[in-house]
């Protein structure tokens, strides 16, 4: 397959994948809440009303940027997808440094949501746009070095210049000698990826952009139409691409792409941490900034730190 072909299959399925979880999300949200929820296919007919939508544009906006930021998020978002689903597909070949790619490529919504926020000349929008700065700030540190458990313990099976950011190796490691999560410093970095995850994704207690009875809609306030539609795509996406980056990184991924049972235990690990994710979202209250970026530096970036040293020492 063609890397254009490669890129619309991985565009196409995370999008479907990313829309049926977010229909999970808040169907078990309205449940917890006592009430019905919506149909299967909610998301899709929210996504085709905003298309068919009106696009406004506030007379203070800085049109170009403002309507850019959404394409940008999404486009990094796709971009992610397509790496993660290659690496699992075909771990051999995949290209060394993808990891840090893929991470890179997923701060890039955030970045994009900032940067459209405060183009959109909007005080409310510009204070969730501080907001999600403040939030990127405190999560991407501890996630770097819960990533960074699973290298190591990679290139401690691999000898003396085994390390390596590619997360077809990363597959094939664990494939060979177990997962990640089987290590005591494995479960400690999946904790806290997970918990950051839950930062990336936005959502409780993390949803501190977008609060609706703070900030109506924080960075999103301006938006309308299609680009309103690109941000929900984007967020339905990443919710896609989270769970399945953990999975990747801490259980395994899809062990053997030939076989049907390994798609299955796949599947299997996705809706365990989509269930997580659910659960932390609807078990904890929001919180505010300051309490967020003191558990992320104060928290879990020290224990991810102990969970490297941990790994560093084969255990």
């Amino acid at each position: 397959m063609s890397a254009i072909g490669i890129f619309i299959a991985a565009s196409v399925g995370t999008l479907a994948v990313g829309l049926v979880s977010s229909w999970v999300d808040r169907k078990v949200t309205a449940r917890v809440q006592y009430r019905v929820g919506p149909p299967l296919l909610q998301p899709v007919y929210d996504i085709l009303k905003l298309m068919g939508k009106e696009t406004l544009v506030s007379s203070r906006a800085r049109g170009r940027g403002f309507l850019m930021a959404p394409v940008v998020g999404l486009a990094a978002g796709l971009v992610a997808a397509t790496i993660l689903w290659a690496a699992n597909l075909w771990p051999a070949e995949g290209f060394l440094g993808d990891l840090v790619v893929v991470i890179y490529v997923l701060t890039i919504p955030a970045i994009a949501a900032i940067y459209g926020a405060c183009a959109s000349g909007s005080p409310h929008a510009a204070f969730g746009a501080s907001r999600e700065m403040k939030l990127l700030l405190s999560y991407e540190l501890p996630l770097v070095l819960a990533v960074l458990v699973p290298v190591v313990q990679a290139a401690r099976a691999a000898g003396e210049g085994g390390a390596s950011f590619s997360i077809g190796a990363l597959v094939t490691f664990q494939a060979s000698q177990g997962w990640v999560l089987f290590s005591l410093s494995g479960v400690m970095a999946a904790v806290v990826a997970l918990v950051a995850m839950q930062a990336k994704l936005t959502l409780v207690p993390f949803d501190l952009p977008e609060a609706e009875t703070e900030l109506m809609a924080g960075s999103m306030l301006e938006y309308s139409g299609p680009p309103l539609a690109m941000i929900k795509l984007t967020r339905a996406l990443l919710l896609a691409v989270a769970p399945v980056f953990l999975v990747t990184l801490f259980a395994g991924g899809v062990s053997d792409a030939a076989s049907p049972l390994a798609w299955l235990a796949f599947a299997g690990k996705y809706v365990v941490v989509l269930v997580l994710v659910v659960l932390i979202r609807n078990t904890n209250p929001r919180l505010r900034i300051d309490q967020t970026v003191r558990l992320f530096w104060f928290g879990l970036a020290p224990l991810a730190a102990l969970a490297l040293v941990l790994a560093w020492f084969g255990l």
